[in-house]
C-alpha cells in the first residue's frame, strides 16, 4: 500500500467518530454485507460515514492491507477497528454494539 492510500485511510478514520468502508454508499450499497451493516447503523440512527471503496482500487486493496482484515465492509468507532459483517451482526444482535457506542460517547437511538 502506498503511503498516500495509507493517509487516505486514517484521515477517514481520524475524522469521523464513526467510519465504514463498504462497497458502495449508504443510501445505495453494492453488496449484500455492506447493505445489511449500513441497516444497522440506521436502525440505531447512527451518524456514520460511509466510505466508498469501489471508487478506488488502491483504496479497497488499501483497507485490507491497513486492517489486517480480508473482507469489506469493515466499521471503525473513534478509530478502533471493530471488525466486518458477521461480527458486527453478532454485536447488533447481543447488544454489544449499542454497548460500545454508549462507552465511546457515540449518539444513536436508545
Amino acid at each position: 500500500m502506498d503511503q498516500q492510500t495509507k493517509e487516505l485511510i486514517q484521515n477517514h478514520i481520524d475524522n469521523n467518530e464513526v467510519c465504514l468502508f463498504m462497497k458502495g454508499t449508504p443510501d445505495a450499497p453494492q453488496c449484500g454485507f455492506s447493505m445489511a451493516v449500513t441497516n444497522m447503523l440506521k436502525l440505531l440512527e447512527v451518524n456514520f460515514k460511509g466510505i466508498n471503496v469501489l471508487e478506488n482500487q488502491s483504496l479497497r486493496e488499501g483497507i485490507k492491507v491497513f486492517s489486517d482484515w480480508p473482507t469489506i465492509p469493515q466499521l471503525y468507532i473513534k478509530k478502533e477497528f471493530v471488525g466486518g459483517c458477521d461480527i458486527v451482526k453478532e454485536m447488533y444482535a447481543s447488544g454489544e454494539l449499542k454497548k460500545m457506542l454508549e462507552e465511546k460517547g457515540i449518539n444513536f437511538k436508545k
